[in-house]
């Protein structure tokens, strides 16, 4: 090293330094499991502090993941009711429906049920499927 400059010789003592320090932190991190805390509250806790009535006992089915459909020839009403613009009655006229008239060939056939129109079958067109 005798043929840098002392410029040089401190840039390369400071990259050196700096490649020790990154590396012994990257091996710090992946060998370190911090401690997590994580929080939890019941749902009757979560829609009080939501300012939501939770006194009829009933609630509201967790909604779709994303890509998830639901078979509208095969699901109960509970699992109907996830679907956007589905609530409990048009879940069970949808049950009816179908348990009056067979299954359903396709999706656009929800709009006979009553109280479906174009406007909650255009919403939920991508989340139902008739398979």
């Amino acid at each position: 090293m005798s043929g840098l400059f002392r410029y040089e010789k401190a840039v390369a003592g400071l990259t050196a330094a700096f490649v020790l320090f990154a590396g012994g932190w990257l091996w710090n991190q992946s060998r370190s499991h911090g401690d997590y805390r994580v929080t939890v509250l019941e749902r009757e806790e979560a829609a009080e502090s939501a300012g939501e009535d939770r006194s009829s006992g009933e609630e509201r089915p967790d909604s779709l993941l994303p890509g998830e459909t639901i078979n509208i020839n095969t699901a109960d009403a509970y699992e109907l009711q996830r679907l956007p613009g589905i609530g409990e009655q048009r879940a069970a006229d949808i049950v009816a429906y179908r348990q009056a008239n067979g299954p359903f060939g396709t999706v656009e056939e929800l709009d006979e049920v009553p109280g479906i129109g174009e406007g909650i079958l255009e919403g939920l067109r991508e989340y139902a499927s008739v398979d």
